[in-house]
C-alpha cells in the first residue's frame, strides 16, 4: 500500500506556511540542552519556550514531544516542540517519525527542520505513516502533507527529499509484499508483482517456472516446493545503468565495456519462501503466525532493484529471488532424501525446516556460475538463531570479504539498520558433513551455532566470489510501532543495502 503522507519544502515562516496551508499544526525543533529555540512562533504565547520546556521536563531528545495551543493566522493550532537530540541523522529519522505519528488525523503540519541530514528526516515521517491493512481504514488516516522548512531553503532541500522520500518508498515496497497474506502471495505471485517493478523501474526480468526449473537442474527450489500445489520460481531482475528502460533476460556475461560503463557487477539473492509450515518437519502454530513474512529477504531485493534508476545507482546489479511454498503433503521432501543443486554439489536434507538455505543454494551457485559478479550478497529470515544472538534491531552479517564486510557495515550504520558481524568458524564446517552427500543442511548439534551452520553451508555455493549473507531474521519483523518501525514487516535491508550501492 502506498504511503499516503507527502512532503515537500517551503519558504518563508512556518506560521506563514501554516496559514497557507490550512495546517492545523505547528512544529519547531530542540536540541538537546537548556537553550530554547529562538522561533518567531513563540511571539504569539504569553511565555517562552524555555519557560514551557522548563514546565514538562523536556530535554530536547530525539523524538520527544510537547504540546501547546498558539495562535496563528486568527486561528488556534497546535505548537509542537519536538527533540532532535544532537541532529544526527538517527535523531533525525527518530524525530520525523514522532511528528508523522503526532500528526495522524491531520490534513497539514509545517515543520522547521534543523541543518543535518534531511533525507533521514523524511525517511522516519514517511516510514513511520506507512500502515497496511486490508478491510476497513484505522480511524485515524496517516498526516496528509508535512511541509518542510530548512535554512537552505526549497529548492536546496529538493535533492534530499526526493532521496528520502525514494528510499522510504522502496522500504514500504518491501514491507507490503512480505506482509501480504499467504493466500495471496504464492511464488507465482511474487514473480508479477516483481514483473510490475521491472516494467516500472526499467529493469529487465526472467522467471523461470518450474519446467524450467527442472531442465536448469534447480534442485532445491524443485525439492522445496514439492509439497505445494503452487509450484516455485526463480525470479531473476537485472539492472544496467546504462540501458535502464529495457527488458527481456540479463546477459549472462560480464560487460567490460568502454568509459562510463559500470564500475562493477554486484548480485543480490533474497530467500523468497511464501509461506513455510517446516514441510513434514511441521511447525507449532504458533511458529507458523509469522511465516508469511519469510519471504522478506526476497521482498527486500525486489524493493532495492526498484529505486536503483531513480537513486542513480553506477553499478550494474542483478538481483535473484528464489520463491517457493514449503507445505507438507504426500510429494514433500523428506528427511534423508538428498537433493542436487544447481551446477551439480548435493546436499541431504536432515531437517525439512531448514528449507530457505537450500533454496539460496542455488541462487548462489547460479550467479556464481553463469553471471560472473564481483559480489554476492544474499538476505533471508533464516535461523532463529541469530534472532536469539542478536535480538531484533541487528541483523548478523557473514562474509569471504573484509572489505564488503565492512562496507555493508558502514552502509547499515548509515542507514539505521545495523549489522554484527559473526564468525564463520572453521571448525564448525564438520558439522555440516554428510555420510551421503557433499554436504547437511543442518549442523551437527555437537556445534549448536545454528545461524554459523547456515552460513557455512550457503558459503558451498559461492565459489571463490567476495559473499555477504545477511541473516536478517529477527529485524526483519517487529511486534510495535518504534520511531520508523511499524508493526509486521519492517522492510529492514533495503535502506542499508541501497546505500551500499549507491555509496
Amino acid at each position: 500500500m502506498p504511503i499516503e503522507t507527502r512532503i515537500h519544502g517551503a519558504g518563508g515562516t512556518v506560521t506563514g506556511t501554516a496559514v497557507d496551508l490550512g495546517a492545523e499544526a505547528v512544529a519547531v525543533p530542540v536540541r538537546s540542552g537548556p537553550v530554547a529555540p529562538d522561533a518567531e512562533v513563540a511571539k504569539a504565547l504569553p511565555f517562552t519556550l524555555d519557560e514551557l520546556l522548563e514546565l514538562h521536563g523536556a530535554k530536547g531528545e530525539a523524538g520527544e514531544i510537547i504540546a501547546a495551543p498558539v495562535q496563528v493566522g486568527g486561528d488556534v493550532r497546535e505548537l509542537l516542540l519536538y527533540g532532535v537530540g544532537e541532529a544526527a541523522p538517527a535523531d533525525l529519522r527518530k524525530a520525523g517519525a514522532a511528528l508523522a505519528r503526532r500528526g495522524r488525523g491531520r490534513t497539514a503540519l509545517v515543520a522547521g527542520v534543523p541543518s543535518g541530514d534531511l533525507a533521514a528526516f523524511v525517511e522516519g515521517a514517511l516510514l513511520a505513516s506507512y500502515e497496511f491493512r486490508i478491510g476497513a481504514a484505522a480511524p485515524k488516516r496517516p498526516l496528509g502533507t508535512l511541509a518542510v522548512l530548512t535554512e537552505a531553503g526549497p529548492d536546496a532541500d529538493a535533492p534530499a527529499i526526493e532521496r528520502g522520500t525514494a528510499r522510504a518508498r522502496a522500504t514500504a515496497l518491501a514491507r507490503d509484499l512480505t506482509n501480504t497474506p499467504a493466500s495471496e502471495k504464492d511464488p507465482s505471485w511474487l514473480a508479477a508483482r516483481a514483473a510490475e517493478v521491472a516494467r516500472d523501474a526499467g529493469l529487465a526480468v526472467r522467471v523461470r517456472d518450474e519446467k524450467e526449473l527442472v531442465e536448469g537442474g534447480f534442485g532445491g527450489l524443485l525439492a522445496v516446493g514439492s509439497g505445494s500445489v503452487r509450484p516455485p520460481r526463480l525470479i531473476e531482475l537485472s539492472y544496467d545503468p546504462r540501458s535502464a528502460g529495457g527488458s527481456g533476460a540479463s546477459s549472462p556475461q560480464k560487460e567490460q565495456g568502454p568509459e562510463g560503463a559500470p564500475d562493477r557487477h554486484v548480485v543480490l539473492v533474497g530467500k523468497g519462501i511464501t509461506f513455510d509450515s517446516g514441510g513434514l518437519a511441521l511447525k507449532p502454530n504458533d511458529g507458523m503466525k509469522t511465516m508469511k513474512t519469510d519471504m522478506a529477504g526476497g521482498a527486500v531485493v525486489i524493493a532495492v532493484m526498484s529505486a536503483l534508476r531513480g537513486l542513480g545507482v553506477r553499478a550494474r546489479v542483478t538481483g535473484l529471488i528464489a520463491a517457493a511454498e514449503n507445505m507438507p503433503s504426500g510429494s514433500s521432501m523428506r528427511p534423508g532424501d538428498v537433493i542436487t543443486h544447481f551446477g551439480g554439489k548435493t546436499s541431504e536434507v536432515l531437517n525439512t525446516d531448514a528449507e530457505g538455505r537450500l533454496v539460496l543454494a542455488d541462487a548462489l551457485a547460479y550467479a556464481d556460475a553463469e553471471l560472473d559478479p564481483d559480489a554476492v550478497v544474499d538476505v533471508a529470515t533464516l535461523t532463529g538463531a541469530a534472532k536469539v544472538a542478536l535480538g531484533l534491531r541487528y541483523g548478523a552479517l557473514f562474509s569471504n570479504d573484509d572489505a564488503l564486510a565492512g562496507a555493508l557495515t558502514a552502509a547499515g550504520a548509515a542507514a539505521g539498520e545495523p549489522l554484527w558481524r559473526l564468525p564463520l568458524v572453521e571448525d564448525y564446517r564438520k558439522g555440516i558433513d554428510s555420510d551421503v552427500a557433499d554436504v547437511a543442511n543442518m549442523g551437527r548439534g555437537e556445534f549448536n551455532g545454528g545461524a554459523i551452520a547456515a552460513a557455512l553451508f550457503l558459503r558451498e555455493f559461492v565459489g571463490d566470489r567476495a559473499w555477504a549473507h545477511l541473516d536478517i531474521a529477527g529485524p526483519g519483523r517487529a511486534t510495535a510501532d518504534d520511531a520508523e518501525i511499524t508493526r509486521g514487516a519492517t522492510g529492514y535491508g533495503t535502506r542499508l543495502l541501497l546505500d551500499h550501492l549507491t555509496a
